[in-house]
């Protein structure tokens, strides 16, 4: 099978990509896959990594502001459609899959006049514009989550199958673990909690844990923190101007990214973070806890509908981003650690995991593949 997946972005659109691209290639291993992407976003690192080709193509949101700025993204993104197009005519691929994106406009609408099937994932529980936009055209749509289905009003076809995500569970025995805990560094007997804001990092999140670390509030736990590429160096200067080496800080480790993120959730006892798909998916199949910080300002505030989802069944604490502080993320932190409320809500988790969504998608992907030849 020949396949092109645009992805691009965030690490929410890409691994889902390359949880999909992983699934095709177990199934059929003399398969072939590219992405397309653009040359900012984080699929030219993590798509590299993940061992697939990425070609680039030009593509921004279509803005209907008129100034300078705005006229030659509009121009570039035009560009972009004739930079798939060449692409996808030279590739000959038997599907065009769609996981997120300013891409997926490109990639899909080619991918449509040339008469070759086309596939969309919507992670979110309210879809966005791309998806919105691009339902009518493509032949199948698939969503994270039930309620989006009447959502889609356009769309030929909609399918419930969940989010692909790389992040597993996995059963380590106490020797494992243990060897995990000492190549991190981490101290055997204390509970773990992991701290991220999405591939991007978060500041609200960041400045929280500034907090934390300055008034010496973690004597309890220890964190491993994810602080985003971009905000890494903030972070490091911050914790500098009131006497913090940002690699020696008592009961923390802090990076810009974890590469290891399959290992780092599955030894964690809580995780807090924000609300993406992925995450929440991820949570629910790893059976954790969690403290969720939704992105506000977000088309229809998805990622707080997203973290209702584990309210629902008690499995998360949300704290608004307007509302969050080091001392109230603190207390929530040493609130669910007390006592069962942590095992609780990991078994709580559980009750909203999707299985088999690989498998689910995977026969989706073969039946348009299918119907073409």
């Amino acid at each position: 099978m020949r396949v092109i997946i645009a992805a691009a972005g965030t690490a929410g659109h890409i691994n889902p990509g390359i949880a999909i691209a992983n699934k095709i290639k177990k199934e059929q291993n003399n398969s072939k896959i590219i992405f397309l992407g653009t040359t900012r976003g984080l699929e030219n690192d993590l798509v590299n990594r993940a061992g697939y080709e990425l070609k680039a193509v030009e593509a921004y949101g279509l803005s209907k502001k008129i100034n300078l700025d705005s006229i030659k993204k509009n121009i570039k993104t035009l560009q972009g459609f004739k930079q798939a197009r060449k692409i996808i005519q030279d590739f000959k691929p038997d599907i065009v899959i769609g996981t997120g994106g300013y891409i997926c406009g490109s990639a899909i609408t080619q991918a449509h006049r040339l008469k070759i099937p086309t596939l969309l994932h919507e992670s979110n529980a309210f879809p966005g514009k791309a998806v919105k936009m691009l339902a009518g055209i493509t032949d199948t749509v698939l969503v994270s989550f039930k309620d989006t289905i009447p959502r889609i009003k356009n769309a030929k076809n909609v399918v419930y199958t969940g989010t692909p995500v790389k992040n597993k569970k996995i059963e380590y025995t106490q020797a494992q673990r243990q060897d995990i805990l000492k190549q991190e560094k981490l101290n055997l007997d204390m509970p773990i909690v992991l701290v991220f804001g999405g591939s991007q990092g978060a500041r609200k999140i960041n400045e929280a844990m500034i907090g934390i670390i300055n008034n010496k509030l973690n004597m309890s736990y220890q964190v491993i923190w994810a602080t985003g590429p971009k905000q890494y160096d903030i972070v490091k200067e911050e914790l500098y101007k009131i006497g913090k080496d940002i690699a020696n800080i008592d009961n923390m480790k802090i990076l810009p990214y974890i590469y290891n993120m399959e290992e780092i959730m599955n030894i964690s006892d809580l995780i807090v973070a924000r609300s993406g798909a992925m995450t929440i998916t991820e949570i629910a199949n790893l059976g954790k806890a969690s403290i969720l910080i939704p992105l506000p300002n977000v088309s229809h505030d998805h990622q707080l509908y997203n973290a209702r989802v584990l309210e629902k069944v008690n499995a998360t604490k949300i704290i608004l981003d307007k509302e969050l502080s080091y001392e109230n993320l603190n207390e929530a932190i040493i609130n669910i650690l007390q006592g069962n409320k942590i095992t609780e809500m990991g078994i709580n988790a559980q009750k909203i995991a999707t299985k088999d969504v690989e498998d689910l998608i995977y026969r989706e992907i073969i039946k348009l593949v299918n119907r073409r030849k």
